[in-house]
């Protein structure tokens, strides 16, 4: 028979794939190559009914034994954020909360988290429906659309959020505007919101695509946004914009009582500009480092700060973060808390669970490999607050106050071996005067701009 030119092709095609797929021959070659010992048959029953971390564990990891600190800044009280994304806000207000009780001598306390999260969430729809206004000439499929339209909303975030939240609505004590159910269970509420943005973001891309004037475009997004308000509203509460409160000493003595506005509080319990006094660090060795970088949409209100932080290799990262705690200063801080985290013990180890040994393979890349195959990113963070120095100096461990309530880890607090900070530690946020005068001169730098999609940030905390 004579063949065609599309015969041809077909006839390549299909050999092609055929060298591409698994073909019976090729699932006997792998049949064959596997393992047929009776240690095997022993870990296929004892895995039928049991999970991978506990056959995976080590038991006698003396990780799990040692919690003594060298150097520990004082901590009252663990928050708990539930069933929630919000530990980025935990974990700020945790840093401006130690310091508070430091600097007036106050018990347990805490500042209202379902305050600025309900604005937190006023302004992310602010930035989604003012982003999709920007990018309206853009067609659906563009990429940054597309990322906008599949992350109008969520309830994580970063410290520039904690700094511009703080710095534009201030702060109340918890008990002003204390935690209702959808501030601890954020899913449903957000969704919901996520629902209204999108259909929210289309009206607003058709009326500019359709040359309306931006008067009227900016008209109609300020309803949107009271309408976001009012869910916000009914489910965390109305924000105070005014509140009276009665401080008191350590042993609950009355001290004074006095009329604020959320402004007004914050500027006399931190008093400082939240905006200029913290310096953003980052470990990525998948970038060259001594470099500033800043991230596309990482942030929380529209015209606020991005992202944007110095990346360092780790001995200098932690000769800052020995110096803070030294002074007693808590620092925001966040890593890869899912890996090598045994939740028996509250500690984070990579000798924890010994998985090559269980599986019969090893798990080799290291963490730049990790970063760019999206194995490893920042998921969660929490207050950075000791570390257990050597005789030499050399960081052994850490402590971080976390914010899953005191029930997890050890009485709220995780430990980490310093191997393990090294492999799944991201970010660190410390105050400018820890930070040497020659990683200054780097912000000067003009930073490199990532996208939001970028590895590193794909499942930030």
């Amino acid at each position: 028979m004579k063949k065609t030119f599309a015969s041809i092709l077909l006839v390549c095609a299909v050999t092609t794939a055929t060298a591409q797929t698994l073909t019976p021959g090729i699932l006997a070659d792998i049949r064959s190559r596997q393992p047929n010992v009776a240690a095997d048959r022993a870990l296929a029953n004892a895995m039928a009914a049991t999970s991978i971390n506990q056959l995976a564990r080590t038991a006698d990891n003396p990780a799990a034994r040692d919690t003594h600190f060298s150097n520990s800044v004082p901590s009252r009280g663990v928050t708990d954020q539930k069933s929630s994304g919000r530990c980025w806000l935990f974990t700020g207000l945790n840093v401006m909360r130690a310091k508070a009780i430091k600097d007036f001598g106050l018990g347990e306390f805490y500042f209202s988290q379902s305050y600025l999260f309900f604005y937190d969430q006023l302004e992310k729809s602010n930035l989604f429906l003012q982003a999709v206004i920007d990018n309206a000439a853009k067609p659906m499929d563009d990429r940054t659309v597309e990322w906008l339209f599949k992350n109008p909303l969520s309830d994580g975030g970063t410290f520039c959020g904690v700094q511009d939240l703080v710095t534009k609505y201030g702060l109340v004590p918890a008990d002003v505007m204390p935690e209702r159910f959808n501030a601890n269970n954020t899913s449903r509420m957000a969704n919901l919101i996520a629902l209204k943005l999108r259909e929210y973001g289309l009206e607003l891309r058709r009326m500019v695509q359709g040359k309306a004037k931006t008067a009227d475009v900016e008209a109609r997004k300020t309803e949107m946004l009271a309408t976001v308000y009012h869910i916000l509203t009914l489910c965390l509460g109305a924000p105070p914009q005014q509140f009276t409160w009665t401080r008191r000493t350590a042993d609950g003595t009355p001290v004074e009582t006095k009329t604020y506005t959320p402004q007004e509080f914050y500027k006399e319990y931190i008093g400082w500009d939240l905006t200029e006094g913290y310096v953003m660090l980052m470990n990525d060795p998948s970038r060259p480092y001594h470099r500033t970088y800043t991230i596309e949409y990482d942030q929380h209100v529209y015209g606020g700060h991005r992202w944007t932080y110095i990346n360092l290799p780790m001995d200098e990262i932690k000769q800052m973060a020995v110096a803070s705690i030294k002074d007693s200063t808590m620092m925001y801080f966040s890593c890869d808390v899912g890996k090598q985290y045994d939740s028996e013990t509250g500690v984070l180890s990579l000798d924890n669970f010994d998985y090559g040994a269980l599986l019969g393979t090893d798990f080799p890349m290291d963490k730049a490999d990790r970063i760019r195959t999206f194995a490893s990113a920042s998921s969660h963070a929490m207050t950075l607050m000791a570390v257990d120095l050597a005789a030499d100096g050399t960081p052994l461990k850490w402590k971080v106050e976390n914010s899953w309530g005191a029930s997890s880890g050890k009485s709220g607090h995780l430990i980490m071996t310093d191997p393990w900070f090294d492999a799944y530690m991201f970010r660190l946020v410390v105050e400018r005067r820890f930070v040497p005068a020659a990683t200054l001169e780097l912000l000067k730098q003009t930073p490199t701009v990532l996208p939001a999609w970028d590895p590193l940030f794909a499942g930030e905390e």
